[in-house]
């Protein structure tokens, strides 16, 4: 594999690593409130952003799309934090079909579309290895906004604030990487580090993370297949083999 096909992978990567610095954080939130399908559906609603300003004919390149997504992605924030205090007991029930709505209104709106089904696989799948340079200063300043939210407004991000960053932060990452590569990179490293309370826990699920999307990012060159399929195997993969070398030599117990 010579330079040039190795440059090809910097710029997704780039992104891999924001996507991956932002959300395992709010992934281990997610797993400790036990909603887990959160990142799936406000993703998905993220995406029914998207679709709704392509339908509309607004420029993918240009400001509609980005305020129609996080725009949808607030609102499907609220609406979820204020179902969570209205019926905290059937909250997954609800964010379960929420998910549902937005995806089947997805698909209405893409029913008169010739290209719907590659717009729809799009959306799911992403584009990861086609990102642009120019998609990264906006992601990266908004990234970091969710980090120093979430380390130094603690009390702000895992309180009332929770559903507004995640929002924020799926709208940025639902673009760049797609949304089966959101809940996997939400989901899979936190998982792996669910024993650990501490920092020592992020450190392993970074390794993780960034690991798996290096790995996947240069599988896909080496094979030609999707690269957000290969890397949403390399984080299982490179999970359960750290998972299991945690309780093999009982680390973190």
């Amino acid at each position: 594999m010579d330079m040039p096909e190795l440059s090809i992978i910097l710029a997704p990567l780039i992104a891999g690593l924001l996507v991956i610095a932002s959300h395992v954080p709010l992934g281990r939130e997610v797993l400790k409130r036990g909603i887990i399908f959160i990142d799936l559906a406000v993703a998905q609603i993220a995406g029914l952003g998207v679709i709704a300003a392509q339908t509309f004919e607004f420029e993918m390149a240009g400001y509609g799309v980005q305020v129609a997504a996080g725009t949808s992605a607030l609102l499907g924030g609220l609406l979820l934090q204020w179902s969570e205090q209205r019926w905290p007991d059937i909250q997954e029930a609800l964010i379960g079909t929420t998910f549902v709505l937005a995806a089947c209104a997805s698909l209405l709106l893409l029913a008169g579309s010739p290209h719907g089904g590659e717009h729809l696989q799009e959306l799911l799948v992403g584009q990861v290895l086609w990102v642009r340079y120019e998609q990264l200063p906006a992601a990266t300043v908004l990234f970091s906004m969710v980090l120093a939210t979430w380390f130094f407004a603690r009390n702000f991000a895992r309180g009332k604030g929770f559903y507004l960053l995640f929002a924020l932060a799926v709208t940025a990452s639902v673009q760049l990487v797609g949304i089966y590569l959101v809940f996997a990179s939400l989901i899979i490293p936190a998982l792996a580090i669910r024993r650990f309370e501490t920092s020592r826990g992020l450190y392993i699920a970074y390794g993780i993370g960034a690991s798996s999307y290096l790995a996947g990012l240069l599988l896909s060159i080496a094979t030609d297949l999707p690269a957000a399929a290969l890397i949403v195997w390399t984080l299982a993969v490179f999970s359960i083999v750290v998972t299991w070398t945690m309780h093999h030599f009982r680390v973190g117990e």
